[in-house]
């Protein structure tokens, strides 16, 4: 891809972003694999799909197809400390939160949310390193400045044959 493209890329994946784990109001697709949530998004030749399973912890991936064709993919794993785990209520509060993180997505790093976003008791933080093309991170979740949660991530451009 050239980076004009690139840039579409990034700026689809922001929409996308914001459109599906991001709204508070998103609709789940049927899901291609059983026992999965999915979350699609689609616009013009572009399609975006959030795929993930569980609750506490909660492994997933993305991939946006251009043409059909899958250009970009990202996997995540990660989730609420287990000190947490069975507490649904702070669960959601803190899920709640993360929404609210990820919808700062921005075109330069439109992978998760922005290096760091705190509300009220609650502190995001995001570390990342390389560019659309090849990535990885870990973001953080803090309460009243302890770890509730964390996930790893990790993607990058689809490169075929």
């Amino acid at each position: 891809m050239n980076n004009l493209k690139l840039k579409e890329l990034a700026e689809f994946l922001v929409e996308a972003k914001i459109k599906t784990y991001a709204n508070i109001d998103a609709k789940e697709v049927k899901a291609q694999r059983p026992h999965f949530k999915e979350l699609e998004y689609k616009r013009g030749n572009w399609e975006y799909r959030d795929s993930y399973c569980g609750f506490f912890f909660a492994p997933g991936q993305e991939i946006v197809r251009f043409n059909k064709q899958p250009v970009w993919a990202m996997a995540y794993s990660g989730g609420m400390s287990k000190k947490h785990h069975g507490n649904i209520d702070f669960a959601k509060e803190t899920f709640g939160f993360l929404k609210l993180a990820l919808a700062k997505v921005n075109t330069k790093t439109p992978y998760r949310g922005p290096k760091s976003y705190s509300f009220e008791n609650y502190k995001y933080t995001n570390n990342i390193k390389g560019n659309i093309t090849d990535f990885s991170g870990t973001e953080k979740i803090f309460f009243k400045k302890k770890e509730v949660f964390k996930q790893e991530y990790i993607g990058g451009l689809i490169i075929p044959k």
